[in-house]
């Protein structure tokens, strides 16, 4: 579960530690609400200013400090639903999360264990394998394929889950 840590900039500056873990999958609303509220019972006066100083669950998505609470949101729904691929995704488009959320629809093509056997599931979904007569297939270097397509610039690749994440370049 994505989740924040909003501290309060006055006790941290006082020497206090005062804060709050918030589950970034409940929305911008609740984020707003419990830093609000977080603030208001700091123990330091005139207390109002606040800062995200851990997060979790974001897998390889980097906050800063001043991460808007509208992207740590749509960032925890985003991971939520689409899971760790589209942590490495976002980290390599340089655009909102909504723009991002649409071609990592497009352009993720799943985990494999290895660029082969993307090569080799590619090919028999888009059925050039079966085309090939079954005598010839052997002859086929899915390897070369494989090779191909990443040097080509077709995909790319990371490392993740059990595997190799595999993105088409769009």
């Amino acid at each position: 579960m994505p989740r924040i840590y909003v501290a309060c900039l006055a006790s941290y500056n006082a020497g206090t530690l005062h804060g709050r873990w918030i589950d970034a999958t409940l929305g911008v609303d609740h984020i707003d609400e419990e830093t609000l509220d977080m603030i208001a019972h700091s123990p330091t006066p005139l207390a109002e200013e606040w800062a995200i100083h851990d997060y979790e669950g974001f897998g390889a998505v980097k906050l800063s400090e001043s991460t808007s609470f509208d992207d740590v949101a749509e960032l925890a729904h985003a991971i939520e639903e689409l899971g760790e691929a589209f942590g490495v995704f976002y980290n390599n488009q340089p655009d909102d999360v909504a723009a991002v959320v649409e071609r990592f629809e497009e352009a993720y093509q799943g985990t494999f264990r290895t660029v082969e056997e993307y090569a080799e599931d590619h090919l028999d979904s888009t059925g050039v394998m079966e085309s090939v007569p079954e005598m010839m297939r052997p002859y086929i270097d899915v390897e070369s394929f494989a090779r191909d397509l990443e040097l080509g610039g077709d995909i790319w690749t990371a490392e993740g889950g059990e595997g190799v994440l595999i993105f088409l370049n769009i």
